[in-house]
């Protein structure tokens, strides 16, 4: 048995291209992120700094580390997810060989233990070259999360053969559990039915299929319809969209080759215009598996690129939109605290609410579940700030901010800490105890502050140099316009509209997400055309027969090439279509919790990324279309059309 899988595999080589780049490319993203988080846990932060630039460092190991950590989840699921579809489809086109070889004597755990054989060599074969691309591959990952700001400096990551050994052996994992289902399910079928593409062979819909196709649909349904009530709040929508992504993309793939022709079906109204379209608008409709294992990548790489990038993106400009609500304001200041000292003298100036962020270190908890915070230290003026900030605190009052005391910001409000407790800030050098008076409610923006504390307690020349935002009410029949023009005379800071404010805060937050998805769209869409290039290059492969009875009737060449692009574009727009549909749906969710919490269904589109998604799935399955098509076609029609197997 393992002569004739070798035997196989060198035959097949073809076929089994993609799924061998699919697991190299797994095994090395993988073998690169946990090098990359094992540099990350080890590396020391140097001393001497600052306490906020402490944790400023640690704050962003501790985001790489995230960032690695969904990398390897996605190319765990990427991984499986195309090696199992591709080897289903090679398997499906292999059914006649495969019947042969029952019909010579083989039986059905004979046929399941070839096909796993021949994985076993396709995982090694892909695991040795993902751990040789994985050395490489980790030094460009340590690069990228530098040039992306992820690292706040060069980070060296050692080889370990750990990791390489256990990135191997998922990968060798990964290929024999993506072959399983298809070599059951290959020996499920009767040898003459697959010899004559009848009965369970020519059935594409299998119960597996059913079963876990439609529970996942109904369960997203669900999920959509769930994420429109009034009990799901801004974080149980934005859990819901992820789910809706993921689950949906898994849903409408193992449906699709139901979907597909249905699709197709919509879209032969436009292509039976031309006789080209018409045949290519049958073949979508005849070749079913064909049509969906090409489709099915696309629909996963648009479903979770655009639903996930929209939903964060979505969640910035609710922040944005949020703050305008809750800032009681017209103009906002940034300055130094000396500068912002002489904006309540500017004419036309009614209210001046300096917020300072001060660095102080605050200690809270005891022992074990003590933990030191270096940045987000505000000092307000707490009669200024309650007239500027209109959401009222979840315990306590504002108004007893005075003295020695401190209030726990929006930022940390989740954190456990209670009104009544103590926390020690070292101000000046010296250890201060302060009584909690009050504990705010959470806000939707990233960074907010995490402690407040009245500007008596901190000392005169700190004060001056501490960056300030300052919130300005204006005098009643005053122009805005007007009070800001004279800041800028006066040379004080940068002013902006209250409007103008939140929304640079939120294309702030938005850039961060966007540096995020710029790592992980990139890996999606590499996983995405292999598999689609793989699916075009296999029926390309085994449609020789095809092409060359179609030239004998008529058809020249270049009539065939186009008669296969027609069929690739459609493909692609379906696969495109589906896969935006289930992003519409993550983002249904997140517009119905914008109403209830901004009062506004803010919905971001990444129409930017859609722009390069869209034109760059059809040149890829154009070029491969193309590509195996003329060498389908470079044999004489009629050596062809002659042939048996």
């Amino acid at each position: 048995m393992p002569g004739i899988a070798f035997s196989n595999f060198r035959e097949h080589r073809r076929l089994f291209t993609g799924a061998i780049l699919a697991v190299a490319l797994g095994v090395a993203l993988m073998q690169a992120s946990l090098s990359m988080m094992a540099a990350v846990s080890e590396a020391r932060i140097p001393a001497g700094l600052s306490g906020q630039a402490r944790e400023r460092i640690r704050d962003a190991y501790a985001g790489a580390a995230t960032l690695l950590g969904m990398t390897v989840m996605l190319a765990g699921f990427l991984a499986l997810f195309i090696v199992g579809s591709t080897f289903a489809f090679t398997v499906a086109q292999r059914r006649r060989e495969l019947a042969l070889l029952r019909l010579a004597g083989g039986s059905r755990p004979q046929l399941v233990v070839l096909l796993l054989a021949e994985a076993a060599l396709l995982g090694a074969v892909g695991a040795a070259a993902g751990v040789l691309l994985g050395v490489p591959g980790t030094w460009a990952q340590a690069w990228l999360l530098a040039a992306f700001g992820f690292l706040p400096g060069a980070v060296a990551p050692a080889l370990n053969g750990g990791i390489m050994l256990a990135s191997a052996c998922v990968g060798f994992t990964v290929a024999l559990f993506g072959v399983l289902a298809a070599a059951r399910r290959a020996a499920l079928v009767r040898p003459l039915e697959a010899l004559r593409d009848t009965g369970r062979a020519a059935r594409v819909m299998t119960v597996a299929r059913w079963v876990f196709g439609l529970s996942s649909l109904a369960f997203v349904i669900w999920l959509v319809a769930a994420a429109q009530t009034g009990r799901v709040d801004v974080l149980g929508a934005l859990l819901i969209a992820m789910a809706v992504s993921v689950v949906g993309a898994v849903a409408l793939s193992l449906l699709s080759p139901l979907v597909v022709p249905l699709v197709g079906g919509l879209l032969g109204l436009a292509l039976r215009r031309s006789i080209l379209g018409e045949i290519a608008q049958a073949n979508l409709r005849d070749a079913v598996r064909r049509s969906a294992s090409t489709a099915a990548p696309l629909i996963v790489l648009v479903s979770l690129v655009v639903g996930l990038m929209g939903t964060l993106a979505s969640l910035g400009r609710m922040g944005g939109e949020e703050q305008k609500r809750i800032v009681a304001g017209d103009l906002v200041v940034d300055s130094t605290g000396a500068q912002a000292s002489r904006i309540a003298a500017v004419p036309g100036v009614a209210v001046a609410s300096p917020q300072a962020t001060v660095p102080i270190a605050v200690t809270v908890g005891r022992r074990a579940y003590r933990r030191t915070y270096y940045s987000g230290i505000v000092a307000v003026d707490p009669s200024a700030y309650r007239q500027t900030y209109r959401r009222a605190p979840r315990s306590g009052s504002l108004a007893a901010l005075r003295g020695r005391t401190i209030a726990v910001g929006p930022g940390l409000s989740e954190e456990g800490l209670r009104r009544g407790g103590v926390a020690v800030a070292r101000i000046g050098g010296q250890g201060v105890r302060l009584r909690i008076v009050a504990v705010m409610a959470p806000v939707l923006e990233n960074g907010a502050d995490g402690f407040l504390l009245p500007r008596e307690l901190v000392p005169a020349d700190v004060m001056a140099k501490a960056p300030t935002r300052t919130v300005i009410q204006v005098m009643p029949g005053t122009a805005p316009s007007a009070v800001a023009a004279r800041i800028r005379a006066a040379g004080i800071g940068t002013v902006r509209s209250l409007a103008d404010w939140a929304d640079d805060e939120a294309d702030r937050q938005q850039k961060g997400n966007e540096a995020i998805f710029a790592v992980l769209v990139g890996l999606g869409g590499l996983y995405a055309a292999v598999a689609v290039v793989n699916a075009v290059v296999i029926a390309g492969a085994e449609r020789k027969t095809e092409f060359a009875v179609v030239r004998l009737t008529g058809m020249s060449r270049p009539q065939v090439v186009r008669m296969a692009l027609i069929e690739a574009a459609a493909v692609t727009a379906i696969g495109l279509l589906l896969g935006l549909l289930v992003a519409a749906g993550a983002l249904a969710g997140i517009g119905a919790a914008a109403v209830r919490a901004v009062g506004t269904p803010l919905v971001a589109v990444p129409w930017e990324l859609l722009g390069l998604l869209v034109p760059g799935a059809f040149i890829v399955t154009a070029v491969a279309s193309a590509w195996s098509t003329l060498s389908a076609t470079r044999v004489p029609p009629v050596a062809l059309a002659t042939a048996r197997e």
